[in-house]
């Protein structure tokens, strides 16, 4: 019963980890190597993992025991990522007793802090403009490419809170950035509308799907990465459906 006991907070433990990072945003392959390694320096070698982009599935066959964690929301939160891996090392290293561990990453799991979300607005502001004049922009553009990007930024986690529906909020916020784009040229804010909406639509554009479908692909977890590349493509045609709207309707 012990041993059983045991092997289950070693399940419970690992799931828990992989399923930290992969609602934070981490490549299927990292998080089943960090499993993995929680699993051998528990002492239990036979661990056999399964993950995809939903869910992961975690078995000893030695111990008769498996179980399987349902992945839902999904962020990109690398802080919690990075926790979770120096805990694993924490463990690995005898620092941390394995019941330590799991409270360890209840706590990583609940208290890890995030930007707010004034700063992630800003941050917005700054990736657009700045990347607006990296691409041959004007700096007439700077400040219009700013608050274009701030509102389509606002608007994207609006409307993603409020409906929960993908790829809506990506559809939504490049139609809101294509209107935007196309009065403030039309006033005379600005100066190129093509300008003002390539850099105002890259906080939206799936770089870190598009980046982690390519290395699971080459790490072998097919099934992830094209589940990944898929989602990346839904949202760049969301995102493309919303600047065409806008162009032939306004």
């Amino acid at each position: 019963m012990e041993q059983q006991n045991y092997s289950q907070l070693v399940l419970n433990t690992c799931l828990k980890a992989g399923k930290i990072m992969m609602e934070s945003g981490s490549e299927v392959y990292r998080v089943e190597d960090t499993m993995k390694r929680i699993a051998l320096n528990a002492g239990l070698n036979d661990i056999q993992t399964y993950v995809t982009a939903t869910g992961l599935v975690v078995g000893f066959p030695s111990e008769h025991t498996s179980q399987v964690a349902q992945v839902t929301q999904q962020s990109i939160n690398l802080e919690k990522v990075t926790a979770v891996n120096w805990g694993s090392r924490q463990f690995a290293d005898g620092e941390l007793s394995l019941p330590d561990f799991y409270e360890y990453l209840i706590e990583v799991d609940q208290a890890t802090p995030d930007f707010s979300y004034l700063w992630k607005i800003i941050s917005a502001g700054i990736v657009s403009s700045t990347l607006m004049i990296i691409l041959n922009g004007t700096w007439f553009d700077f400040i219009p490419t700013f608050i274009i990007g701030m509102i389509g930024f606002s608007v994207h986690t609006f409307f993603g809170k409020k409906l929960k529906m993908s790829f809506l909020n990506d559809f939504m916020a490049a139609l809101i950035i294509g209107i935007l784009a196309l009065l403030a040229v039309s006033n005379s804010f600005a100066n190129d509308v093509n300008s003002l909406i390539i850099g105002s639509i890259m906080p939206l554009v799936p770089g870190l799907a598009i980046t982690n479908a390519f290395r699971d692909i080459m790490a072998g977890h097919l099934l992830s990465g094209v589940a990944r590349g898929t989602e990346a493509l839904f949202i760049a045609g969301a995102i493309g459906g919303g600047i065409i709207v806008a162009f032939n309707f306004f």
